[in-house]
């Protein structure tokens, strides 16, 4: 089979990290080469582990399986174990007690006759150094052992992570990304790559531009909105790019690191995708992997267009296997393993959504390398039932605990920690010396092993192993209509199982499934119906393991009617109606959408729709021959979706030939006509042309006769001298005649001579010869034109010298037999069957000598000045040596979005400067300079960077005036609306916060000409704030302001008041606070008594800031009323009252003291202020509280001032004076 290998190219399989060889160049129907469905993955295992590698293969005849390593050979079968499950269709390689000689990397290949599949996968392991000095261990306490497997296992957790290798690639590929990359992410491109020569980068960018433009020209208009690589949240990248393609047909590839993959088209289930919505083209990557990172280009035939790439660090992290479902006996061990695809060392442990740290109830792990992670519940109870989940912060994956209660045995099952049915061992009660051999392999990291469940009699001995399963349920969705089977392993032949399905309801033989058993093995169902949906269960002596079966029914066509459509398009007559009814089956409700050369059709006066619930059905009214294409009618329900294709032809009569009519030849005794044929035969091919002719003057056709398809030309002698005639061609199908093409009139009349052409121009001149060309004559008579007779002249010559005898049919000639040095003209005659015709003006007179060498290039392009319209422009003249001298200048330039340049002028310019005009604002644009002369165009200079039309940079500045206040009191309801002028070029981008966060949806921001305003229509009290405006210009410059806004309201009445009499005389007023207190920092409250003897009401108590107030000086004996109110600066909230009066009870007997006479004090004082007044600012309409402190006995008289004048004879001014006891 060697001998047959690499006879066709490398394939590629849709595994990353497999290749496939093809032994034949023809494989037959039904036969293909192997490939893998699962490859096996890299291990990291501790040493004295087994490792186990699995492989699932595909591949028609069944294909071998070979294991090698790289660095020996595999001949020791204790060492090596290769075997097969037939369950689960692994091929595995199982290898014992691992050593660090172990470490390899190892080649798993499945061959057929027809190709050969091959992969590789690494195994690393790491030595327990303590194993080296560990004394014999039955000799070795157990508690110490444990103590040194524990710090070993915090040592590899906190090893730091290998770093990445860093993925060789090709500089190629690099200076692609750089010149689709924007130009500040060309740093650190730069950087990443090892490019420090910055300068010559940009050089080198600008010529690779240049000629990468012309080169995209062949096959491209233009390429515009490109869309670098981005990842979503799904896992899938994407990139996308607008390109118009000169030719519709034109392949377009992808390269992945320089080579080429494979991709489909609007299929989601293939890894990478292409969507095309007429110029868009949308690229998606699905189902992210590391392998998936590097450099994706795009290539239209063999074009460079698009470069992008996708880095390692913006893959999420996935996970490779989740968390499955665990049970255990009460007190023994649980142990939740799950891999990711990617490392992650910040995972998270959560039980029932609260974190878990580790303890001597749980033991967290993590492999070296970041992949497996793994939690030990240790001693589990009845109350550690419930969901666990590993949450790696991108995503989460949870499993459901499940302890059954303590039995005499308890059992283990075999597996790596991840199979979730059967029970595992509680490590306690195991002899000494089992337990010393597990504690021995640990129980933590990679993929591993785990003991036989065992249980041991009174005499100390082993007894025999319980039933346990060796594969347990999954679960499985399957297609209606089609086989599928839940199939589980026990490790005993002999049990018998029981069925359940839906809460526990036990299948028996009557159901509408059917149960098996094959030695280990006990299958349920056959072929899938919708009655076989639900959650199963399967019970064998205590042990147990659920699934549940998805049946999905997509929608499904019959699939002699797809080939009929596919093979046979729909043909309707043009004007007839077109109907196509597509029946269908499948899951309700499903959704079907019409489409027409990939645009969705929708309802409209010719097209209708009808969907229902079993067919789907177009129909078009009136066709004509422009709904002619390729329809598709999408079917999609929840379960999938089917695509059925059309092509419907509509014939019709060609339409009329192309014209116009060219008159060959016409004489006094006939007329030659020619024409085209129709641009659009109707659909069916055209059989005859019918020639008719009308004499000007008449009104009557006459049919002259036909032609075949293959002839257009018609000659008549069945004409009148001098008279006109006018001709019209009518084109035949079998759907009958076109509309006639008509010619202009046409005399026969003696033969009449060609007008004069236009004088020639020059394509080239040398010293040898000089080429012309010219156009044919706008008259050419009353007959075609045969030929040409080419003149020369020197220059200040009168005598014309033709250049040839005969006449030159061609419009192009070489002009020889010239003298060096000596300027000649040149002029053109054209030649009919009548004979020479009138000459043209000369030519402009040009030397025969060898062409001026092109200028070179001009100097130092610079931009001296732009606004919004226009650049101008200053460079210097070429250097001489370069070429020639320079007559002129031409200035082109292109918009940013766009590869064709533009003239700026269309007669070469003088100077060396120039304005160019007439641009868009703001937008982006290339510009360059061809220096001219005699001998061409010199070589274009264009700017380094494109240039935007906007004047001169002015950083962001606010222009303060009054308007703008720094504190804001609104009164709610009412509109806040702040005005903030600026000035800034360009035009900053504006950002308004309230309170570092965005502003509300109620907010209406507007922003022109250097004003910003905000605007809330009803201000809430939620609206008060610290507001703030920035002001952000592409440079990263900020101007920024911030003002302060209170929203506040007339306050609300406080709650029911209650009084309480403490002491003699006194009452304490206490009230609930008014509900604006919770939003109101500045309201306080004011107390007042009415005498129920006076009825007037009197302030006892103001600028009370509390809940209560003690009222003293009430007379015995009287009622009294309290209110309470609350203010702020908006004003005074309705009344808070008592509804009954207070009364002071009287004393019944008086009470008489007797005071000893002493000598009175002289307490006379003269009055000081103890608290001198203080500065207020208050609100306009707003109350002002202003108080003091005085001293002095006896009391003085207080009297308040204003600029001088007493206040108090002014109502408007109102004081009080406390004076103290």
């Amino acid at each position: 089979m060697e001998s047959r290998r690499a006879v066709k190219p490398r394939k590629k399989s849709a595994i990353p990290g497999v290749t496939i060889k093809q032994f034949v160049e023809v494989i037959p129907k039904g036969c293909s080469t192997p490939d893998f469905e699962r490859k096996p993955i890299t291990l990291t295992l501790q040493e004295g582990k087994n490792a186990m590698f699995r492989a699932v293969v595909k591949g028609q005849p069944p294909p071998k399986v070979i294991w090698k390593r790289s660095k020996e050979e595999m001949n020791n079968p204790d060492k090596y174990q290769m075997s097969f499950n037939g369950i689960t269709n692994e091929f595995i390689l199982q290898i014992n007690k691992l050593t660090a000689e172990d470490t390899d990397l190892y080649h798993c290949s499945a061959v057929n006759e027809y190709g050969e599949a091959a992969c590789t996968a690494g195994l690393k392991v790491i030595q327990v150094s303590f194993k080296k000095t560990a004394k014999p261990f039955p000799t070795e306490p157990q508690e110490d052992l444990k103590k040194e497997l524990q710090d070993f296992r915090k040592m590899l957790r906190k090893r730091t992570p290998l770093p990445a290798q860093k993925k060789e690639v090709d500089m190629e590929q690099v200076w692609q990304l750089l010149l689709n990359a924007d130009r500040k992410d060309y740093e650190k491109i730069c950087l990443k790559h090892g490019i420090v020569d910055f300068r010559g980068m940009l050089r080198k960018l600008q010529q690779m531009k240049k000629d990468r433009e012309d080169k995209q020209q062949q096959y491209i208009y233009s390429v515009t909105n490109l869309k670098h690589i981005k990842v979503n949240k799904e896992g899938n990248a994407t990139f996308h790019l607008e390109m118009d393609l000169k030719n519709p047909e034109s392949r377009i590839y992808l390269y992945k690191d320089g080579q080429l993959i494979n991709y489909g088209f609007n299929d989601d289930k293939v890894k990478h995708c292409l969507r095309q919505a007429g110029k868009k083209y949308n690229f998606t990557i699905n189902h992210l992997q590391l392998e998936d990172a590097g450099v994706y280009q795009i290539k239209v035939e063999d074009v460079d267009v698009f470069s992008t790439e996708l880095e390692t660090d913006s893959i999420p992290v996935g996970f490779r296997h989740l968390l499955s479902e665990v049970h255990c006996h009460e007190q023994g061990n649980a142990i939740f393993e799950c891999s990711l695809y990617s490392p992650c060392y910040d995972a998270v442990w959560l039980y029932r959504k609260h974190p878990i740290e580790e303890s001597d109830k749980y033991k967290i792990s993590i492999s070296p390398d970041g992949l497996t992670h793994q939690l030990v519940i240790k001693n589990t109870q009845l109350t550690d039932e419930g969901t666990y989940t590993l949450d790696i912060r991108i995503c989460s994956s949870s499993a459901w605990l499940e302890v059954e209660p303590a039995r005499g045995k308890s059992r283990q099952t075999e597996g790596d920690g991840t199979d979730t049915n059967g029970w595992q061992t509680d490590k306690s009660i195991l002899p000494d010396e089992e337990r010393a051999k597990e504690l021995l392999q640990g129980e933590g990291l990679g993929n591993q092993k785990h003991l036989k469940s065992t249980g041991t009699g009174k005499d100390g001995q082993y007894g025999k192993s319980h039933c346990h399963f060796d594969k347990g349920l999954s679960d499985v969705s399957a297609q209606k209509g089609k086989p599928d089977v839940l199939s589980c392993s026990l490790s005993n032949d002999q049990v018998e199982g029981i069925w359940f399905k839906d809460e526990f309801k036990q299948l028996t033989g009557l159901d509408e499934v059917s149960s098996e058993k094959y030695g280990l093995v006990h299958k349920l169902i056959d072929t899938v119906e919708d009655s076989h949906a639900g959650k199963y269960k399967f019970e064998a002596e205590g042990v147990k393991t659920e699934a549940s079966i998805l049946v999905e029914d997509p929608p499904n066509v019959d699939k002699a009617l797809l080939e009929k459509l596919m093979k046979e398009p729909v043909i309707v007559k043009a004007g007839q109606n077109a109907m196509v009814k597509i029946p269908f089956e499948g899951r309700k409700p499903v959704r079907a959408t019409w489409l027409r050369d990939g645009d969705e059709l929708l309802n409209d006066a010719r097209i209708h729709i009808d969907k229902a619930d079993n067919f789907t059905r177009l129909s078009i009214s009136s066709t004509n021959r422009k709904d002619c294409g390729d329809y598709k009618v999408k079917l999609k329900n929840d379960s999938g979706t089917l695509e059925a294709s059309l092509k419907l032809e509509v014939i019709d009569k060609p339409q009329k030939p192309i014209g116009p009519i060219e008159v060959v030849d016409s004489s006094t005794t006939g007329i030659t006509i020619q024409w085209k044929p129709p641009k659009d035969d109707g659909g069916t091919p055209v059989q005859n042309y019918i020639i008719e002719r009308q004499q000007v003057g008449r009104k009557t056709w006459v049919t002259l006769g036909e032609t075949s398809r293959n002839n257009s030309t018609f000659t008549t002698n069945k004409v009148g001298q001098d008279k006109s005639y006018r001709f019209r061609v009518r084109a035949v199908n079998a759907e009958g005649k076109s509309k006639a093409l008509e010619s202009d009139e046409v005399m026969a009349a003696t033969k009449a001579f060609p007008g004069p052409p236009a004088p020639p121009q020059f394509v080239s001149a040398n010293k040898e010869s000089i080429t012309l060309s010219w156009a044919a004559p706008p008259k050419t008579g009353n007959s075609r034109i045969l030929g040409y007779i080419v003149e020369k002249r020197k220059k200040g010559s009168n005598i014309w010298t033709p250049i040839t005898d005969l006449p030159i049919t061609d419009r192009k000639w070489m002009v020889t037999d010239l003298k060096e040095g000596l300027q000649y003209e040149f002029r053109v005659a054209a030649v009919n069957a009548a004979g020479a015709g009138e000459a043209s003006a000369p030519s402009d007179a040009v030397f025969a000598r060898d062409p001026m060498k092109p200028p070179g290039r001009v100097r130092d392009l610079k931009v001296t000045n732009t606004d919004y319209t226009s650049i101008t422009l200053f460079w210097m003249k070429p250097d001489s040596k370069e070429g020639g001298s320079a007559k002129g200048y031409k200035v082109e330039k292109r918009s940013s979005d766009s590869l064709k340049w533009t003239h700026c002028n269309t007669v070469p310019i003088g100077l060396t400067t120039c304005t160019v005009k007439g641009l868009q604002a703001r937008e982006m644009y290339f510009l360059r300079v061809r220096a001219i002369n005699e001998g061409g165009l010199g070589e274009a200079v264009a700017l380094d960077t494109c240039i935007q039309a906007a004047p001169p940079i002015v950083s962001p500045k606010f222009l303060r005036d009054d308007t703008m206040k720094n504190f804001m009191i609104i009164k709610a309801g009412s509109c806040i609306r702040m005005h903030m002028p600026f000035e800034a070029s360009p035009t900053p981008e504006v950002i308004w916060l309230k309170d570092g966060l965005p502003l509300p949806s109620r907010a209406i921001v507007s922003t022109r000409d250097g004003l910003s305003q905000l605007l809330i229509p009803s201000a809430e009290f939620s609206d008060s704030g610290l507001y703030t405006i920035i002001l952000q210009n592409h440079w990263g410059k900020k101007e920024s302001f911030s003002f302060q806004v209170q929203v506040a309201d007339i306050p609300q009445s406080p709650g029911p008041i209650l009084l309480q009499e403490k002491v003699l005389n006194t009452v304490t007023v206490i009230w609930e606070p008014s509900p604006t207190e919770k939003w109101e920092s500045n309201l306080y409250y004011v107390v007042m008594k009415c005498d129920s003897n006076k009825g007037s009401w009197q302030v006892v108590g103001d600028l009370i800031y509390t809940n209560k107030f003690t009222i003293t000086k009430l007379i015995p004996g009287r009622g009294y009323y309290f209110r309470v109110v609350a203010k702020n600066y908006m004003g005074t909230s309705d009344p808070s009252e008592t509804a009954q009066p207070w009364i002071m009870q009287k004393e019944k007997d008086e009470f008489k003291v007797r005071l000893p006479k002493y000598r009175r004090v002289n307490q006379n004082m003269p009055p000081r202020f103890l608290v001198q007044l203080k500065p207020h600012v208050v609100t306009t309409a707003y109350d002002c509280h202003m108080s003091c402190a005085v001293s002095g006995y006896p009391k003085p008289k207080i009297t308040w001032y204003k600029d001088g004048r007493n206040l108090s004879e002014d109502p408007t001014f109102f004081s009080t004076n406390d004076f103290g006891r």
